[in-house]
């Protein structure tokens, strides 16, 4: 429960101090003294957003800070970070959370004396008070918050259903998202693939290798030199032979002068008659015989090479074997062109193959991918919508005893024939599930019921709202409700009625009700009255808590007295006797 209230220099309030009580704590006051800048502090304890112009004029900041008495069953609902700051285990804690504005805007929050987050300050904050103003009233409205009061009722199971809903659906949506994003690169996958399928092909069609490719070099330029091999080589057939060889080289012999092949001969026959003589000569006249035989056979291989050469430029090539200078030029001139194409060399070819296949490879898992992501989402949507199931199963159960009991409540609220229902519907499968909520009310019999947010009024919202907090948080003990001027536009019998429920709500949780009914203002435990004194140099907002005579003056008041009137007097004292 929130034990003491302390707000400086915020707006009007130049210093209060509240300590409030267990049960019903009530603030009362004449209009615009100064109740909602109460209710704006209890605000900025939850981490609300600061309003320019909150800090008193003169002062260099505001400051509020709520003191709360815990019990250790409330720190497992708020996180391991947060709950470390809550202190020893005991049976009772507290915790201290306060809030710095200062005139610049810049605000800095407190926890336990620790500087904090505010989005800590806000958790924390939650988890110890409910904070209900009058534009509360028009949130129960709100489809995401009458599903949320629903949920409340569904047990504790509930929390982890919505937990595994909500996991359910972000993998749903993280594998949609994945999927989208192969889907959008599946145009440009596609021609990569195709552009790399054609690299590879191309690559293993000409095959290239460096020791073919010198080869190949070497063949080109025998063929491009295939004249000038054959002339020469005629030529010199034809000066060992002494013979006309026109018709195998090209090229001839000069007629009527021996060739060297037959001088050699000769000079050899010159020496058979002086064989013996001399050995000295013996041995010229042998190399003379060998050098002719070696001359003979010379000039008969250079007759056969320009046969040879002779037939290559005539012949076709065999097979896959290319001895065609065209040939050999289209060939060469393929595989220079996949080496420009490739880094310049024939390694940097099969380098950029090897590449080619790995990048292919992966593009083509990446197909397979998008298959798998498929088969993945789709059981994704399927365990989405088991537990979508399991929620709306648990709603539909609690739909009906929460209707029950929130009629039950209107009936103690003056609204004894009110008639209420919730309907669920159904919409695509989100985090919360597949559910819609609508909570409908008929407020006098024979009238159609409808949407609350359509047919309730003002005064009837007020007690609609209550009457189902009373049913969705009244089993929350240890944590503080505040309500703000939830009597808005009732009076009479129906404002004592209301009393009468936020005091059976005070039984169970702590209640700070800020009102301006004197109904209501009777039943509280602790009442503390809000006044605005207008001095000579200022306006000042003051905070007190009243003592029994004082709560009785306070009731006249609120009954509209004026001065010493009697009967406003003993009605006051009735209503705190019937309290």
């Amino acid at each position: 429960m929130l034990a003491e209230l302390r707000v400086e220099n915020l707006l009007l309030i130049e210093r209060a101090e509240l300590r409030l009580s267990p049960g019903l704590n009530v603030l009362t006051g004449e209009t615009g003294a100064g109740k909602t800048v109460l209710a704006h502090a209890l605000d900025l304890l939850l981490g609300g957003r600061s309003r320019s112009g909150i800090v008193r004029p003169g002062a260099e900041e505001a400051y509020v800070e709520g003191i709360f008495e815990i019990p250790s069953t409330l720190g497992g609902g708020i996180g391991e970070d947060l709950a470390e700051l809550l202190g020893a285990e005991d049976d009772e804690r507290e915790v201290v959370l306060a809030r710095r504005v200062r005139a610049d805007g810049r605000t800095r929050a407190l926890i336990n004396g620790r500087t904090a987050a505010v989005a800590d300050l806000r958790a924390l904050g939650g988890a110890l008070l409910r904070f209900y103003a009058q534009q509360e009233h028009r949130s129960l409205t709100l489809a995401g918050a009458q599903l949320a009061i629903l949920d409340s009722r569904c047990g504790a199971e509930q929390a982890a259903r919505l937990r595994a809903c909500a996991e359910a659906h972000g993998r749903v949506r993280e594998l949609r998202r994945s999927l989208e994003r192969l889907e959008a690169t599946k145009v440009e996958r596609d021609r990569e693939l195709d552009l790399l399928e054609f690299e590879i092909a191309e690559i293993e069609e000409l095959a290239p290798d460096p020791e073919e490719h010198a080869r190949m070099v070497a063949s080109r330029e025998r063929l491009r030199a295939l004249d000038s091999l054959l002339a020469g080589a005629g030529a010199a057939a034809g000066r060992l032979l002494g013979e006309d060889v026109a018709t195998v080289g090209r090229s001839a012999g000069v007629e009527g002068v021996p060739g060297a092949a037959q001088l050699v001969a000769e000079a050899g026959a010159a020496l058979m008659p002086l064989e013996g003589v001399d050995p000295r000569l013996d041995a010229l006249a042998e190399r003379l015989r060998s050098l002719a035989l070696d001359t003979q056979e010379l000039a008969h291989e250079l007759a056969g090479y320009c046969e040879h050469i002779a037939g290559e430029g005539r012949e076709q090539p065999a097979g896959a074997h290319m001895s065609s200078l065209e040939e050999l030029e289209e060939g060469l001139a393929a595989v220079e062109r996949l080496v420009r194409k490739h880094g310049g060399s024939i390694e940097s070819v099969h380098a950029h193959d090897e590449a080619a296949r790995l990048r292919r490879g992966e593009l083509a898992a990446e197909r397979v991918s998008a298959g798998e992501l498929e088969q993945q989402l789709e059981a994704a949507g399927k365990d989405l919508q088991r537990h979508a199931g399991a929620l709306r199963r648990a709603r539909r159960a609690a739909s009906g005893p929460f209707a029950k009991a929130v009629a039950e409540q209107l009936s103690t609220l003056a609204m004894p024939h009110a008639g209420f229902e919730v309907v669920l519907g159904g919409c695509e499968a989100g985090p919360g599930g597949a559910d819609t909520v609508e909570f409908l009310i008929a407020p006098n019999p024979g009238v159609p019921g409808g949407p609350v947010r359509e047919i309730a009024s003002g005064g009837e919202l007020s007690r609609v709202m209550l009457a189902i907090l009373s049913v969705a948080r009244g089993h929350e003990s240890g944590i503080t409700l505040v309500f703000d001027e939830v009597d808005a536009g009732i009076g009479g019998h129906t404002a004592k009625a209301v009393g009468a429920r936020l005091r059976e709500l005070s039984r169970e949780c702590q209640v700070i009700c800020i009102t301006h009914l004197p109904q209501i203002a009777s039943l509280a435990d602790r009442h503390f009255s809000i006044v605005k004194e207008a001095g000579a140099s200022a306006t000042q907002t003051r905070v007190r808590e009243l003592a029994d005579e004082e709560v009785v003056e306070e009731l006249a008041r609120m009954l509209g007295a004026e001065g010493e009137e009697d009967g406003a007097r003993r009605h006051a004292e009735a209503l705190m006797r019937a309290a």
